[in-house]
């Protein structure tokens, strides 16, 4: 199989008191293909200052990799199946909230593809089954026990 590395670097500044829990929670993500982006704590776990709002916070990174997941298989398959995508357009959205059990999880992501079609689209059915069929093959799907919607 694959193997994938993401290196995480963090290193504390400013002034606030570190043992209050007065410090940035901002780092960085370099990826294996080398890009960097900006990450944080989100800020509705951590306020700002101690939080960057401008940083991807991982709740948001678990979203965006379910739904580029989720879409990289559904135009696959839409391309195997004789099917033109022009553009497909996802604003996807992850629920937190406490378990039963008293944990905090991403209990549940709604995927709310939209898609324009090249020529005459897919019938309904189709595309509930390209839906379908993406939803099992992805990856990120597999790994994870978040109930995953899909909002056509």
């Amino acid at each position: 199989m694959s193997t994938y590395t993401a290196t995480i670097r963090w290193h504390r500044t400013g002034n606030g008191d570190f043992t209050k829990g007065q410090y940035s929670r901002a780092h960085e993500w370099t990826f294996d293909g080398g890009v960097t982006v900006p990450a944080s704590a989100s800020p509705h776990v951590v306020p700002a200052p101690w939080s960057d709002p401008q940083g991807i916070d991982p709740e948001e990174a678990f979203i965006a990799s379910l739904s580029s997941c989720h879409m990289l298989f559904f135009i696959d398959y839409a391309r195997r199946d004789g099917w033109t995508i022009d553009s497909y357009h996802d604003d996807a959205e992850g629920l937190m909230e406490k378990r039963a059990d008293g944990k905090i999880a991403m209990t549940r992501v709604t995927l709310r593809p939209r898609i324009i079609w090249h020529g005459v689209p897919p019938e309904e059915d189709d595309i509930a089954d390209l839906h379908h069929r993406a939803h099992e093959a992805c990856f990120i799907a597999n790994s994870v026990n978040t109930e995953v919607i899909i909002d056509q």
